[in-house]
């Protein structure tokens, strides 16, 4: 079996080469020949992953962020290689649906353990969406947190280290002065109006910790959308406290649908994120993939988040 690391030095709060090079020999013990390729600028993840599956490698792991896994995702889309991950990011919002050890400075191990469990599971073919051009495996966002996305990203090394922190302190400060924007949403055609928050368009059933979409499944052939509506501070709050107690559904200002196809006009043009990365702004045009990109998951990750029968 042959295989590539794509480490990104600049993810997370901390340096982890010398801790690859032990996944690399953990990896050939497992019968794996990999190397270990590094970025140096924006766009090498996505070209590495390309090179990789052209070359016919049975698998790509990605030693980042979920930024840098959407880059390698772009590279990997509608190829035979798996994706796999060595969570070294901040986030690590894949990593954490998958139930996935996550990396930290006191147990370096767990990028080892990481390894192994991927290794352990098996592969899946799974959904993406797709903006023009661009696929993203966890969400896409439209409204409020792609505003505090633009502002924040890139982050310095240092900010990093601060974890969630700046995200709380920018959201609290645009959360004042925000009254959200009209839009228009269509929902395979169905039309929503209003005044908007935020819209989620989700693949995954987890958002910035909440479990925010339990219906989602990785391979059901549609995206989870919600469409937060209100206007200004006490609707963002309201929203908030629906998701920190799990019922951020239940809320009537809470639009929900299982979709293929989503488009988003809004009256003025507003930020639009995907994965955690800026991408422009409105109006946008959103659809599924099926099925389209190759993921190692590892025994311990929640059954619920596939459909059955799709085990390859």
């Amino acid at each position: 079996m042959k295989g590539r690391i794509i480490y990104n030095p600049t993810a997370g709060p901390r340096d982890v080469e010398r801790e690859l090079r032990r996944v690399r020999k953990t990896l050939a013990k497992r019968g794996w020949e990999v190397e270990i390729t590094t970025t140096h600028n924006p766009g090498d993840a996505k070209r590495l992953a390309r090179e990789a599956a052209q070359a016919g490698m049975d698998g790509v792991w990605v030693a980042g962020g979920d930024g840098t896994i959407n880059e390698a995702v772009n590279g990997l889309v509608g190829s035979r290689t798996a994706l796999g991950i060595l969570p070294v990011g901040t986030g690590n919002m894949w990593a954490r649906q998958l139930h996935l050890p996550i990396y930290t400075l006191a147990n370096p191990f767990r990028l080892r353990e990481a390894a192994t469990a991927q290794l352990e599971g098996r592969v899946h073919a799974v959904d993406v969406g797709r903006i023009g051009n661009r696929y993203f495996l966890l969400w896409a966002g439209i409204g409020f947190d792609a505003l505090i996305t633009a502002e924040l990203e890139p982050r310095s090394r240092p900010i990093k280290r601060l974890g969630a922190l700046p995200y709380i302190v920018a959201a609290v400060t645009l959360a004042r002065n925000y009254s959200g924007v009209r839009a228009r949403v269509a929902l395979d055609g169905r039309m929503v109006r209003g005044r908007m928050l935020l819209v989620l368009v989700s693949n995954i059933q987890t958002y910035a910790f909440f479990p925010i979409a339990r219906q989602a499944r990785l391979d059901d052939g549609r995206l989870d959308v919600l469409v937060f509506k209100g206007l200004g501070l006490s609707y963002i709050a309201r929203h908030l406290v629906r998701a920190f107690s799990n019922k951020p559904l239940q809320d009537p200002r809470t639009v929900y649908r299982q979709v293929q196809r989503i488009t988003v006009d809004t009256e003025i043009p507003i930020s639009v994120q995907v994965d955690g990365d800026p991408l422009g702004t409105t109006p946008v045009a959103i659809s599924v993939v099926p099925r389209s990109l190759r993921v190692m998951v590892p025994p311990q990750a929640p059954t619920d988040l596939f459909t059955e029968g799709v085990d390859e």
